[in-house]
């Protein structure tokens, strides 16, 4: 190869507009966050409502998936995307070398972690094998643990696809997944089975294929950008670098996940444990679980599509500035701003709208939530929905840190706020039960955003939030204020919705109005952050 084939080979891909890679994962993440509603809905409706297969089925699937969102779509994808990147930027052999050593490791090393896990399950089953929705529980774990490292790695292949600039089919992993699961599902709500033992293990075993067909697909996608080889010469220091930032990377960037994965096991507690907890009735039961999961994806929702999707498009940037500071702080601020503008309003209509929702979607039919069920999952709902916007800027702050090479800071705040998470959850869980454990996320997930604004003066260099900044939350502010208000003021004008139909259209009002109150509100108060979404315009 000739020195200017090989600049040319080494030289990546040009940097798309922010805005243009937002709506580009933005649209592909809807499509996935869609997919993954009616697959929650059809497992709803295949189990039957809040039952306690469907919890057990629930906890044991987030098994897998906390290790896929720590080790894949977090933690190890934010250590490699910026050594990946400098790689690519020096040298196509050099960064090829490193994706293959990173991929063979992270497949050592899950693949190991899966088999002591599966060994450890199997001697509890063995020993203290309890009664049948713990070995249920348990035995789908088992199931459904190869997942884990086949969509682990199917993480880091797509980091490489964002890296290359393919933003929209890095972000379709998800889709896979959600087709499988909704596939298997469709055949048991067409044949009128229900949803018992038998449909759990299928819909596992349909879990741990999207994996593969994943990592399968994502090769296939990476064909003519990135070589596979067992020479790895060279690339120690680099891989020991990413090592060293791995360990703070997954503790900074985990804690939403940690917290998220603390409340699944505590709501999990009536299922894996017992009645009691420290020798008192636990003040969860064995739809908790379910009911948790359930209603976690709801304000998971505009987080995927628009919160993470910002993170996930302004981090290969942030990293490309982090040498020019002026670069790297006008990035940052955009990131920030883009994602309060999407996800404080967000914040302020799921809660408005808790009841009509959870009701809408869980309801219908005669195999749905029962009003008991309904009212809980409003309630937990209720306490998740107040934090989606602190959820979305915690994204940004943290990969901004790490794009910088500073991967201690969030994580001392992380490990503080899991402590304080899991401190509130048994405090809170005594009086509100599940709630509680949704109100402990928003509060640590708030709490963790004031520090990091707080500490990014002296940790990134300039502070993340300047005064045209803090102006601009200002406005948007201002906007979802507007908006707020009258949501609850069309709301107020429905008489109060009776069945599926009336909450179903006091949703529709309530989300129709809060929309085009809010883009009214945008247009007049002059935010530039719509403009941004709807442009090709650079950071």
């Amino acid at each position: 190869m000739n020195a200017r084939a090989t600049a040319a080979a080494a030289t990546p891909p040009a940097a798309p507009s922010l805005g243009s890679a937002v709506r580009t994962v933005s649209s592909v993440t809807l499509m996935s966050r869609v997919g993954g509603l009616i697959r929650d809905l059809m497992l709803v409706y295949v189990f039957r409502g809040a039952g306690p297969i469907s919890s057990a089925f629930l906890s044991a699937f987030a098994v897998p998936n906390m290790f896929r969102r720590l080790f894949g779509e977090g933690a190890l994808s934010a250590a490699f995307i910026p050594e990946y990147t400098r790689a690519l930027a020096t040298r196509r052999e050099d960064a090829d070398r490193f994706a293959s050593l990173t991929v063979a490791g992270l497949l050592a090393a899950t693949g190991a972690l899966t088999v002591a896990i599966e060994a450890a399950l199997l001697v509890i089953l063995l020993v203290a094998p309890g009664d049948e929705n713990r070995q249920l529980s348990l035995r789908l774990v088992m199931v459904m643990l190869p997942f884990m490292p086949l969509v682990c790695a199917a993480a880091l292949l797509s980091g490489m696809l964002q890296v290359h600039g393919r933003f929209g089919p890095a972000s379709s992993g998800p889709l896979i997944l959600n087709g499988f699961i909704v596939a298997a599902g469709a055949y048991y709500l067409a044949t009128g089975q229900r949803g018992g033992a038998t449909v759990a293990y299928v819909l596992g075993g349909a879990t741990v294929l999207s994996g593969l067909t994943q990592c399968l697909w994502f090769l296939r996608l990476l064909r003519g950008r990135a070589s596979w080889t067992r020479d790895f010469t060279g690339q120690r220091e680099r891989a020991l670098r990413m090592g060293a930032c791995f360990i703070p990377v997954l503790i900074g960037l985990g804690t939403l996940q940690i917290n998220t994965f603390i409340d699944t096991l505590l709501a999990a507690w009536p299922n894996w444990i017992g009645p009691t907890m420290f020798g008192r009735p636990c003040p969860m039961d064995l739809e908790s679980a379910s009911i948790i999961g359930f209603t976690q994806r709801l304000y998971q929702f505009p987080l995927g599509v628009f919160g993470i999707a910002v993170a996930t498009a302004v981090f290969p940037m942030l990293s490309r500035h982090a040498d020019h500071p002026a670069e790297f702080a006008a990035t940052l601020r955009r990131g920030l701003r883009l994602s309060l503008f999407i996800g404080l309003p967000a914040s302020i209509g799921l809660f408005l709208v808790r009841r009509d929702l959870t009701a809408t979607l869980f309801s219908f039919g005669a195999h749905g939530f029962s009003p008991e069920s309904l009212d809980r999952s409003a309630a937990v709902l209720c306490g998740f929905a107040p934090a989606v916007w602190a959820y979305s800027l915690n994204h940004v702050l943290t990969r901004a840190f790490y794009a910088r090479g500073d991967t201690r800071t969030p994580m001392r705040i992380a490990l503080v706020m899991v402590g304080f998470n899991l401190t509130l959850n048994l405090v809170l869980i005594w009086w509100l039960a599940e709630a509680g454990l949704a109100w402990s996320t928003s509060v640590s997930a708030a709490v963790q955003c004031c520090v990091l604004v707080a500490l990014s003066r002296s940790g990134l260099g300039a502070a993340a939030v300047d005064r045209e900044t803090l102006g601009a939350f200002l406005r948007v502010g201002l906007a979802a204020a507007l908006m707020g208000v009258g949501v609850w003021w069309v709301q107020g004008l429905i008489p109060a919705p009776t069945g599926w139909s009336g909450r179903a259209v006091s949703l529709l009002a309530g989300c129709a109005a809060g929309t085009a109150i809010y883009l009214g509100a945008a247009l007049a108060l002059r935010c530039p952050e719509l403009a941004w979404l709807a442009r090709k315009d650079r950071p």
